[in-house]
């Protein structure tokens, strides 16, 4: 197949166009930049040049190809109706050029906007409400109407390997800076996590073989609770381990707290029968104690 990958220099992105290629897909990458550009080619992928509010250029790269794996979007939390409506628009032109094809559609999500304490399964519907994101997958899925093979990918708030800038590594940037490590609360509540090479797999997974309108999940790791993640990252950096309450929350982790002190546990039960998923990489903590997520700039 000839896929159309946005977000494809992305974190995710990039782990996507590895395994299409891998399996013998050509790759069509979006690429805003120069440097997003360099990336995508970099991982022998064709350069597509273009951004989510190039309208003309999604629909270009759409109509060349046979699949689109949306993953791009612009993680602003000080603008996030704005992303989430961008990121919409984007769908809407994909799926106009798709319609009819039954050529597939998948597009990223996550987990954390399902019910809070409850082991969430692929069949659980997300609520609205936790992100302006949310709908937008409601919006993908109903496109199965018009011909198109939608596939949405709700991915766990925790993507690691190695190089992760993300929540993990945001967390230690903390702990560095505070001089301790720290959990909210008991530290029972949960974050589901997979590694990043496993989510490429699913992606290319939902490429092939996903049914017109499946909800999968790109979860390895059901939950590992965040005292264990701290406790973790405590040993990393040689620093000491405490609770903070939930009121200290959001003074002491910034904007992150909020997240943190979610307990969203996520199965992937029915997406491994679904399209044999088989996550094969180390864990959370595994990955942790491996050590690159403690490197100092100058001894990188």
């Amino acid at each position: 197949m000839r896929v159309l990958v946005t977000g494809a220099s992305g974190w995710i992105g990039s782990a996507a166009v590895r395994e299409l290629r891998q399996a013998g897909h050509q790759v069509l990458g979006l690429a805003r930049s120069d440097a997003a550009a360099a990336v995508v080619a970099g991982l022998g992928a064709e350069v597509h040049r273009g951004g989510l509010d190039d309208l003309e250029s999604l629909r270009a790269g759409a109509a060349a190809s046979d699949g689109v794996v949306h993953l791009a979007y612009h993680h602003d939390f000080t603008q996030m109706a704005q992303a989430a409506r961008l990121d919409l628009t984007a769908i809407e032109a994909i799926g106009d050029v798709l319609e009819g094809t039954g050529h597939p559609l998948v597009i990223a999500s996550g987990v954390a906007g399902l019910t809070p304490g409850h082991v969430a399964t692929e069949r659980d519907d997300a609520d609205p409400a936790a992100h302006p994101r949310i709908a937008n997958a409601a919006a993908a899925l109903a496109l199965a109407d018009r011909g198109v093979r939608p596939v949405v990918v709700r991915f766990a708030p925790t993507v690691h390997a190695e190089g992760d800038h993300g929540f993990v590594a945001r967390l230690v940037e903390i702990a560095r800076a505070k001089g301790v490590s720290a959990y909210v609360g008991d530290g029972a509540n949960r974050w589901p996590a997979v590694h990043r090479a496993d989510a490429g797999v699913l992606v290319r997974l939902a490429v092939e073989q996903a049914p017109a309108g499946s909800v999968l999940h790109a979860v390895a790791e059901e939950g590992v609770s965040t005292r264990a993640i701290a406790e973790a990252v405590g040993r990393g950096l040689d620093l000491p381990v405490v609770s903070v309450s939930t009121d200290d929350a959001a003074e002491h982790f910034g904007w992150l707290g909020r997240f943190f002190a979610l307990d969203c546990p996520a199965s992937s039960e029915l997406t491994r029968t679904q399209v044999g998923w088989e996550p094969t990489r180390p864990g959370l903590l595994e990955d942790l104690a491996h050590g690159y997520y403690f490197r100092t700039p100058t001894a990188a």
